[in-house]
């Protein structure tokens, strides 16, 4: 990780009507960073995560992302970026194949490449066997590492993962976690969403959303001592209940 900024939000807000979804945020995100955005249902992370991955205008505030400008630049923002989504993110009625070839297609990667990097993604993911298994045969722990993978193809300088282990089992979301160290050891930036307070602890840095607000932002660390706790759970029951924040 290193001290330049590779996103970067200035009282960035999205407005729906009277309902203030995102409500005057600003953060910032370093090159090869492990950043959590966390907050209960409906706290506006993944509402948040949309206008940074160029799917969702702002209503007012500044936003760069890989320095690209989230009002004039998504086209740039979407080619720069991978992104996994809550939802499974790949078609489940094709086989693991044609998805890395689709998605391949999708991100202009050329087919030799797409075709190298099938194979390697193959081999370190062990489903040399499963090629021509339709999505919907697999299991669930094998569907979200594969489109944590797919997300990859194209190498991006940032990922955003919204929700990536919900509904998977404890050993599948700490293979998953793996992965992640993995990828950002490897430089590449983790913008991840995730209401599970355990997987905080994995984070270099945590934003803490409680109604379209950040309550919280620092080091996993820094806000279990800021407000006098043992683990994450009791940060969010003290930003949450009791109404502190902690800047």
């Amino acid at each position: 990780m290193t001290n330049e900024k590779i996103i970067e939000v200035e009282q960035l807000m999205k407005i729906f009507g009277s309902f203030h979804a995102v409500d005057d945020i600003s953060f910032d995100v370093k090159r090869g960073e492990i950043f959590g955005f966390l907050g209960a249902n409906g706290a506006g992370k993944t509402t948040a995560m949309k206008m940074l991955t160029g799917l969702l205008s702002p209503t007012s505030g500044k936003a760069t992302v890989a320095g690209f400008d989230v009002y004039k630049e998504t086209e740039k923002i979407k080619k720069t970026i991978g992104y996994m989504s809550q939802k499974f993110s790949l078609y489940g009625d094709l086989t693991v194949k044609e998805n890395i070839q689709l998605f391949g297609g999708i991100y202009g990667l050329k087919n030799k490449v797409i075709k190298a990097k099938m194979h390697e993604l193959l081999g370190r993911l062990g489903m040399e066997n499963s090629a021509n298994a339709l999505i919907d045969s697999l299991p669930l722990g094998w569907k979200q590492k594969l489109a944590f993978s797919v997300a990859m193809l194209h190498d991006p300088s940032i990922i955003f993962l919204d929700e990536p282990t919900g509904g998977v089992d404890p050993v599948t979301r700490r293979q998953f976690w793996e992965m992640i160290y993995e990828t950002a050891h490897n430089g590449t930036t983790i913008f991840v969403t995730t209401h599970y307070m355990d997987e905080a602890e994995y984070c270099d840095r945590i934003s803490m959303m409680v109604d379209g607000k950040i309550a919280a932002l620092g080091s996993p660390d820094e806000l279990k001592k800021g407000f006098n706790a043992q683990n994450m759970d009791e940060v969010f029951v003290g930003i949450a209940r009791e109404g502190k924040v902690l800047k």
